[in-house]
């Protein structure tokens, strides 16, 4: 609080604020009567302040008095060590406001008021605050959301649309569809024009929370931009569509990626190829196969692993073995797992000698029958009713 001396402030025969003066200085006022009626109140006065911001200067001084109150002894265990942990170099003034937020008692004041202490205090520039949020999220604390959305109002964060969009996305990983929406509103009311990369965000989000039509009318949003559309918003789409269980309508997707010279992820061929397999479509599965190696993926034990899994799925043993040599001629050394499926797949059709076969094959090779691939062994010999037999199989098995 300002103290300013007596001698400094005119004598005058009138206070505009009689009741604040009289509590800090009572003898500097002519007028000492405290049942000064309200009409000699507001009688002007011909005085001249010398010191005219003093009252705003004490108000603000005890607002941040009474949001900012240094951290004490009197903390958790919790809170201490997460103190201890905050980066060595990080400056004082965000570790000021990281230890505030990490104390934060919703019974002492609200958030808002906190943030807006330090901006008063600290004057943090834009990337103390990222400073902030990348502590923040990386402690998984459970108010970065609500700093970050209280970041975007303040002018020293110098919000851009990629700071709504991070959390939206972010909101999208926790299933928080309204939550995202709503940011999604409060960008568009203060001027921001969703991009790109905004509403593939956005197609992410739907997918993920299975709600495919709105995924689909955020798509064609996208088109709309009329821009060309990359990867990324093709391959949320293509995600969306498996993920509701039409792999067909995300492979024609894909094909209009390859008309445009634009190859999808890795990760979205897996997707497609798995959801073929799974579903023992074994025609949707070599298409995507082939797909694979054109886009300039080399598949490895799991991709092939997936298309041995289609034929089995089908019943399709033979073409399952096909798949698996193929593999071994590629110079791709066969998993546990795929000599598991192709033995399921002998099994699903009962061809026991063809097992036996190639079982002999594998060993005239050298390849070993891994636990998954015995444990087929196992189960289908006990169908047999032949457990002698099983556990010399075993046995034999254990032994190499």
């Amino acid at each position: 609080m300002m103290v300013t001396s007596a001698s400094n402030i005119p004598h005058c025969s009138y206070s505009p604020f009689p009741i604040i003066n009289k509590q800090i200085h009572p003898q500097s006022w002519g007028n000492g009567n405290p049942s000064l009626s309200l009409k000699q109140a507001m009688k002007p006065s011909s005085c001249t302040f010398s010191n005219e911001p003093q009252i705003s200067f004490i108000d603000a001084e005890e607002k941040r008095r009474f949001k900012w109150v240094e951290i004490g002894p009197g903390i958790t265990e919790e809170q201490r060590q997460a103190i201890d942990k905050l980066p060595f170099k990080m400056t004082k003034r965000c570790k000021a406001l990281m230890k505030q937020i990490i104390c934060f008692n919703p019974e002492k004041g609200s958030l808002e008021d906190l943030l807006g202490a330090w901006v008063n205090v600290m004057k943090p520039r834009r990337a103390d605050w990222l400073v902030v949020l990348k502590e923040l999220k990386i402690m998984e604390h459970p108010l970065y959301f609500q700093v970050a959305e209280i970041a975007l109002l303040e002018e020293t964060f110098e919000a851009n649309i990629r700071d709504y969009t991070k959390i939206i996305h972010g909101y999208g990983k926790q299933n928080r569809l309204r939550e995202a929406e709503n940011i999604l509103d409060a960008m568009k009311r203060r001027g921001f024009i969703c991009d790109q990369v905004t509403l593939t965000t956005m197609v992410h989000m739907y997918s993920k929370a299975g709600n495919l039509k709105l995924a689909e009318d955020t798509f064609e949003e996208i088109k709309l931009l009329g821009q060309q559309l990359d990867k990324r918003s093709y391959g949320a789409m293509i995600m969306a569509y498996i993920r509701a269980g039409m792999p067909e309508q995300g492979e024609g997707l894909l094909k209009e990626m390859d008309n445009l010279e634009i190859y999808a992820g890795s990760e979205v061929y897996k997707a497609l190829l798995r959801a073929y397999s799974t579903n023992g479509d074994t025609d949707g599965a070599q298409r995507v196969f082939g797909a694979i190696q054109l886009a300039g993926i080399s598949p490895d034990a799991k991709l092939c692993g997936l298309l041995i899994n289609a034929y089995q799925v089908a019943g399709q043993s033979e073409e399952a073995r096909v798949a698996f040599e193929n593999m071994r001629r590629a110079g791709l050394e066969p998993s546990d797992k795929c000599v598991a499926l192709v033995l399921a797949a002998y099994e699903k059709q009962n061809k026991l000698n063809k097992a036996l076969e190639f079982l002999m094959d594998l060993e005239r090779d050298g390849i070993v029958v891994g636990k998954e691939a015995s444990s087929i062994l196992a189960q289908w010999f006990k169908k047999l009713g032949v457990v002698e037999q099983v556990e010399q199989v075993l046995r034999e098995f254990a032994a190499k």
